[in-house]
């Protein structure tokens, strides 16, 4: 099918974004034209708004308007309790679950020798000086079951066995190269009430 211009254009960068094919991107374009232009200038905005103002959270990674994250600083969360993550999306995966008072640490990435992602590459070095800061620290790493989240489990138990940090793991039901965003609720819950010391 030969598009106008335009239009073609306009699918082209909603195929861009993860998980939309073809006959999605087609989808979207044609509902774009079918809004009004006062719907398309406030989708526009908050486009712009979002990309602006959003940015990680100085703690944890999380994204915020603000210096601090919402979960950060909500001192009802249990503060002790660190869920390392490899992307944002994670988060909001486990906060849907519900089950979870703890805070998060985003790595923004995983350990890769094969694609020349090292230890450096990620955010690590913060993450031990959050564990320095407090003896009673327990951190969870809630990474997919691939050789990727292995190496970066296996890194962060490493440079916290000295330390009096308590590291342990989501439980190995989890499907082998699973994306945790993707997991049921249910999954997820079992996975951190069965999780195992490293």
């Amino acid at each position: 099918m030969i598009y106008p211009k335009l239009l073609e254009e306009l699918i082209e960068y909603f195929k861009k974004l993860p998980g939309i094919g073809e006959k999605s991107a087609e989808r979207l374009a044609l509902s774009i034209l079918d809004s009004s232009e006062e719907e398309i200038n406030l989708f526009a905005k908050a486009m712009q708004k979002a990309k602006k103002e959003l940015h990680p959270c100085v703690i944890c990674g999380n994204l915020t308007t603000n210096d601090i994250c919402e979960i950060c600083s909500n001192d009802g969360r249990n503060k002790e309790l660190i869920c390392v993550v490899e992307d944002i999306k994670s988060i909001y995966a486990f906060e849907k679950m519900g089950k979870f008072n703890g805070v998060y640490h985003v790595l923004n990435g995983l350990i890769s020798p094969i694609n020349g992602i090292t230890p450096y590459d990620i955010n690590i070095d913060t993450l031990i000086k959050r564990c320095q800061d407090d003896d009673n620290i327990e951190v969870i790493v809630a990474l997919k079951p691939t050789i990727e989240g292995e190496t970066t489990t296996q890194y962060i138990n490493k440079i916290l066995e000295k330390s009096k940090t308590n590291v342990s793991r989501l439980s190995y039901g989890l499907p082998v190269g699973a994306e945790l965003d993707y997991l049921d609720s249910l999954t997820l819950e079992r996975a951190f009430e069965d999780r195992k010391n490293i």
